[in-house]
């Protein structure tokens, strides 16, 4: 849903468009746009401010709004758009942010980039920061530590208010998931594809390697834990590990949690990992303690991210395809920005067999 002053300003930079005003080279005044739009002053006074700010209309002290020009083809005003992202250079955020950049420069819009780290704090003050000051034209939005109740709703609810388009990707809060625009990758029915694909290789004592704070994450252990129970295969929670954002420098590089890790798994054939990065490390980790890898482990994994080629067991896992959600997501946000209605999105998967699995 578009802010009320770009609906007033877009009505009236079309009108000109059309020669509506031609005659008189004036727009209505201020009461007339109001008592037209149904508007209040401040919203016609930013509608007004914005078609100045584009050279269509000069405002002059006591003589009202006039036409500068009869305009010539039209041209998509510029927009904003804030992307709060968790990382900007870390993993497989790159593609997604170039893919970005390239939906909105071609509808003439200009990102601005945020990064929170994955920290609910740090999310805070960039909405913060956003209410403060102008409003941007949409948001796209990647949720931090979506899978822990936020205490952050409140200023997504403000923004919404507020008529500012928002598009969430891969990681949703479980409270906005049946109102808010997302495009999020199939990740429960991933899990379940890798399992089958494990059992389908003759596996059965499964394990899994998965991270608690993120909606991804717990999505991908329930499809996990429902293909070995349908298959039949033992659910065995000491086959399971558990890692958060806090604990992913140290993860995999601390002697004793190898330790404990490589225990958690001695007695699996094969493993699914919550995404390649945790794969890659993993797979070195093995290989250093004399593991086989997919001999002794196969190791399967998410994303088919560069990490897959740079593991030193190359890594099976899913792709989406040609299919990016940083354009998906931004095309979307171009729709609503157009007051046109949009549906959530899924992003399938497809299997990419390498060495590892």
């Amino acid at each position: 849903m578009q802010p009320k002053y770009q609906l007033v300003a877009g009505t009236l930079r079309e009108e000109i468009r059309s020669g509506r005003y031609r005659d008189t080279m004036l727009l209505p005044t201020e009461y007339e746009l109001c008592s037209q739009f149904h508007m209040s002053r401040q919203t016609v006074r930013q509608a007004l401010s914005l078609l100045v700010s584009e050279g269509l209309i000069e405002r002059r002290q006591g003589s009202g709004s006039h036409i500068l020009a009869t305009p010539g083809p039209a041209t998509t005003p510029r927009r904003t758009v804030a992307v709060v992202t968790t990382y900007i250079s870390n993993y497989i955020f790159p593609n997604i942010l170039r893919e970005i950049e390239t939906v909105l420069a071609a509808n003439n819009g200009a990102p601005t980039l945020f990064a929170t780290q994955n920290q609910i704090g740090n999310e805070r003050r960039i909405l913060q920061t956003l209410l403060e000051g102008n409003l941007p034209d949409g948001i796209l939005v990647e949720g931090t530590k979506t899978g822990l109740p936020s205490p952050n709703l409140d200023l997504y609810e403000q923004l919404r208010r507020q008529g500012v388009p928002l598009v969430f990707m891969h990681g949703i809060y479980r409270e906005l998931a049946d109102s808010a625009v997302s495009v999020m990758d199939d990740n429960r029915g991933g899990g379940r594809q890798l399992v089958e694909y494990l059992h389908q290789k003759g596996h059965t004592a499964i394990g899994g390697f998965f991270k608690s704070d993120d909606i991804q994450g717990v999505e991908r252990y329930a499809g996990y834990m429902e293909a070995m129970r349908d298959l039949g295969l033992p659910l065995e929670d000491r086959h399971i590990c558990w890692y958060n954002t806090e604990h992913r420098e140290r993860l995999l590089s601390d002697d004793q949690y190898c330790q404990h890790i490589a225990g958690i798994f001695k007695h699996c054939t094969a493993l699914v990992c919550y995404n390649d990065e945790i794969a890659a490390r993993l797979i070195a980790m093995l290989l250093k303690r004399g593991v086989r890898v997919p001999e002794d482990l196969a190791v399967v994994s998410f994303d088919d991210s560069p990490y897959c080629d740079i593991s030193p067991v190359p890594v099976t896992s899913l792709s989406h395809g040609q299919q990016n959600a940083g354009r998906m997501a931004a095309d979307l946000l171009m729709r609503l920005m157009q007051g046109q209605s949009c549906q959530s999105q899924v992003i399938p998967w497809q299997l990419v067999p390498r060495q590892s699995g």
